[in-house]
C-alpha cells in the first residue's frame, strides 16, 4: 500500500500595486463622474460609505479612470500591471521558501480580470528564471473563488507527483473594470468595492511548511449563472452582481458547507476558524450569520476589506496570510464564493 506524503504550503506572499485609492477620494470622483451618467446615483451613493473600505490599491493612477477606456486600453493596462504583480508575489513566495524560479516544476496561474495570451507565467518566465520544461497551468473564469480553487488545484498537482514544487499565483486587477459608459447598479457597487492585488504560494508534498492541505471541496448551485460574472462588450468587462448574494449566502452556504465537510468526515464543530473571502461587508455579515460564527468573528476579513477592498481571487489569501501571522489554529477552512455560483474550500491543518 502506497502512502502519499501530505502536501504542505511552504510559503505565502501577497503583493499590492503602488497607487492608493482612498475611499473618500473615490466617493468625490464617482459623484462627479457617475451621477450625470446614472440618474439613480444619489440613492446608491451610501454604498461607498457602508462598504467598510478605507483605501484600495490600483495598478493605474487615479486619473486614469477619469476618461472612458476601451478594450485595448484596458487590456494593455491589465497585461502590464498583472505581470508586475505576478513577479513581485512569486519572487516573495519563492524567497520565503528558500527557492529559485529554476526549482519550480509547475506553475498554476489564476486570473479572471483580463485576457493575456501568452499567459502571465509565460510573460514572467525570463524574469523569474523558470525552466523551459516547467508545466504551465493558466486558469480563467473562477472570479472571487479563484484563490481557493487555485490553491486546491496546486495542492492536487503537488500530491500527484511527490517532490514536485508547485508555484501558485493569482492576480486580479478588478479596478480596470470601472465603467463610465452607461454604468449599471452593479457597476456602481463594483466602483465602491474593487481593488487590485496578487498572492502566491509554494506547495510540495512531504516538506515542512506552515500548513498541510488536508482536504478540498467545491459546491456549485444549479441555475445560478446570473448571480455573478462578467458581461463583455467593446469597452471591456462589465460586472454582474446580483442583489441576492448576501441573502443567498446566509441561506445556502451552511448546508453546502456541511455537505463538503461531511465528505472529509468533519462537521462545522470541527473547524476552529473559517478564513473567508470578504466580498463585501454584507457578505461578511451573511457568512457570520449563516455559519453561526457570531458577530465580529470574521475580524481579519474586515481588516483586509478595509485595507485593500475586494480584490477578487487573492483576497482570501490575504486573509490567510494575516491568520497565519497571528497563528493558525489546528484546523481552518479557507472558503470563497465565485461565479458559477460556486463555493470553494480548502481545509488546512496547522503545522
Amino acid at each position: 500500500m502506497t502512502v502519499t506524503a501530505p502536501v504542505r504550503i511552504l510559503s505565502l506572499a501577497t503583493a499590492s500595486p503602488p497607487h492608493e485609492l482612498p475611499q473618500d477620494e473615490v466617493v468625490k470622483a464617482a459623484t462627479d463622474l457617475l451621477s450625470p451618467r446614472f440618474p439613480g446615483f444619489e440613492r446608491m451613493a451610501p454604498v461607498f460609505m457602508t462598504a467598510g473600505i478605507r483605501t484600495r490599491q490600483s495598478v493605474v493612477p487615479f486619473e486614469w479612470f477619469f476618461e472612458p477606456k476601451d478594450w485595448p486600453q484596458r487590456t494593455q493596462a491589465y497585461t502590464d500591471g498583472a505581470v508586475e504583480l505576478f513577479v513581485r508575489a512569486a519572487e516573495a513566495a519563492l524567497a520565503q521558501a528558500g527557492l529559485t524560479g529554476a526549482e519550480v516544476d509547475a506553475i498554476v496561474t489564476v486570473s479572471s480580470t483580463g485576457i493575456a495570451t501568452p499567459s502571465l507565467e509565460a510573460r514572467a518566465m525570463g524574469r523569474l528564471g523558470f525552466r523551459s520544461d516547467a508545466a504551465r497551468v493558466p486558469v480563467f473564469g473562477l472570479g472571487c473563488a479563484g484563490g481557493t480553487t487555485g490553491l486546491s488545484l496546486a495542492a492536487r498537482l503537488a500530491k500527484s507527483e511527490p517532490g514536485c514544487t508547485v508555484l501558485f499565483v493569482c492576480v486580479e486587477l478588478c479596478t480596470l473594470a470601472f465603467r463610465l459608459d452607461n454604468p449599471s447598479k452593479a457597476d456602481i457597487v463594483a466602483t465602491a468595492l474593487f481593488g487590485d492585488g496578487a498572492a502566491a504560494c509554494v506547495l510540495r508534498a512531504g516538506e515542512a511548511g506552515f500548513a498541510e492541505v488536508a482536504g478540498t471541496a467545491e459546491h456549485t448551485w444549479p441555475d445560478t449563472l446570473d448571480i455573478m460574472g462578467w458581461r463583455v462588450d467593446p469597452m471591456g468587462f462589465g460586472v454582474i452582481f446580483a442583489q441576492s448574494i448576501p441573502p443567498f449566502a446566509r441561506r445556502e452556504v451552511r448546508p453546502a458547507m456541511e455537505t463538503m465537510l461531511a465528505a472529509q468526515q468533519l462537521s462545522l464543530a470541527d473547524v476552529d476558524r473559517f478564513i473567508c473571502h470578504p466580498g463585501g461587508m454584507k457578505v461578511i455579515e451573511a457568512l457570520e450569520t449563516g455559519l453561526d460564527l457570531g458577530q465580529g468573528a470574521l475580524d481579519l476579513e474586515r481588516e483586509v476589506l478595509a485595507d485593500h477592498g475586494n480584490m477578487s481571487a487573492p483576497t482570501a489569501l490575504f486573509v490567510l496570510d494575516r491568520a497565519r501571522r497571528r497563528g493558525l489554529p489546528h484546523r481552518s477552512v479557507v472558503t470563497a464564493l465565485g461565479p458559477g455560483f460556486t463555493a470553494s474550500t480548502v481545509t488546512l491543518l496547522a503545522a
